[in-house]
């Protein structure tokens, strides 16, 4: 506040290199939203055009703002079925949408868990379509060895207050290896900018603000001790809960490509055990109750049926976790979770 600077200034770049450096990309690009990172990658790698009706596949299971970030690039989002286990994008189900109209993929790192980057890679390079990652809910998870927003053209996180490495307010950020791409990011993210506008671009007012940035070099010190704590946390769930005659637990892919933003089980009586644990002072959510294909807003007369995505939203639940909650608490929650399915 001293500095006077409070746009895109010193720390929003020295933010930029931190992310970039632990994320494993050449750069990064600090931005209003997750969402807007989202609309702005697909716009910068040139995946999506302007009134072209440009589809992307995505997945249903999600919140909506992944299907209205493709929505406010140009571009039509298109869903495919998801791995029963994982709740990510299945790559076989991926492939059986595709179109002539089809440009990119943008899986989903659902709940912290990444998605099946190395085969839905493969399925985008033989048909030739850019992969944007999803990973507003997977800061610092790995697989094959590079972390999330470094599989993949480019990537967009979230850093809202929730999220695993969280700001006080909103903001997001786009990583890649594309120094191009993400210089396009940052034209597009000052709108009002001369050369945005010099090139004919429809740019957005979409910029990371200095004191986010402050906050959040601060936060990214202790993502990996948090990521850590939430893993210890869902292996306590895991061990109490694996002889649950009901709950189906999450499953992870490895055991670095979970960051467990969120630890989501499935029960056949879901509604029920929600009003068991409500009425022992528990919460629970549901992440997420509708899914895309079936809302008004993204419904399409050719999109067919997600029976796994369809079966999995009538069961899941999430249960507390997150950095501060103790192993008390979490015992707690499995207590009364057990006790009901006895």
């Amino acid at each position: 506040m001293a500095g006077g600077v409070f746009i895109l200034g010193r720390e929003v770049e020295a933010f930029e290199e931190e992310w970039a450096r632990f994320c494993g990309v050449r750069g990064a690009a600090g931005v209003n939203s997750g969402t807007d990172a989202l609309s702005l990658a697909l716009i910068a790698s040139g995946a999506v055009r302007q009134r072209r009706q440009d589809e992307v596949i995505t997945s249903p299971l999600t919140t909506a703002y992944t299907a209205l970030a493709i929505l406010n690039a140009g571009g039509v989002p298109v869903f495919a079925d998801i791995d029963p286990q994982t709740y990510t994008l299945d790559a076989s189900a991926v492939e059986r949408v595709i179109t002539p109209r089809t440009r990119a993929i943008m899986p989903v790192h659902l709940y912290g868990q990444m998605a099946d980057m190395p085969s839905l890679c493969e399925v985008a390079a033989r048909h030739g379509l850019t992969v944007i990652e999803d990973a507003a809910q997977a800061h610092g998870a790995r697989i094959e060895g590079k972390r999330a927003g470094a599989l993949a053209h480019a990537a967009a996180f979230s850093f809202y207050p929730t999220k695993n490495l969280g700001a006080c307010g909103d903001g997001g950020a786009v990583t890649s290896d594309d120094v191009a791409l993400i210089e396009c990011v940052k034209t597009l993210r000052q709108g009002g900018h001369a050369p945005a506008f010099l090139a004919g671009v429809e740019g957005r007012n979409s910029r990371l603000d200095e004191m986010q940035a402050a906050l959040l070099r601060v936060k990214l010190q202790y993502l990996e001790k948090w990521n850590e704590r939430r893993r210890s946390l869902a292996r306590i769930y895991d061990e109490t809960l694996r002889h649950g005659r009901a709950l189906q637990l999450p499953s992870a892919r490895a055991p670095q490509s979970h960051v467990y933003h969120l630890y989501v089980a499935q029960h056949p009586r879901r509604d029920r055990l929600r009003s068991h644990l409500a009425a022992h002072g528990i919460e629970t959510l549901i992440h997420y109750p509708f899914l895309l294909h079936q809302q008004r807003l993204f419904q399409r007369p050719e999109q067919g049926a997600l029976p796994v995505a369809e079966d999995v939203a009538g069961k899941i639940i999430s249960l507390p976790l997150h950095p501060y909650l103790t192993e008390e608490e979490a015992r707690e929650v499995a207590d009364k979770i057990l006790h009901f399915e006895s």
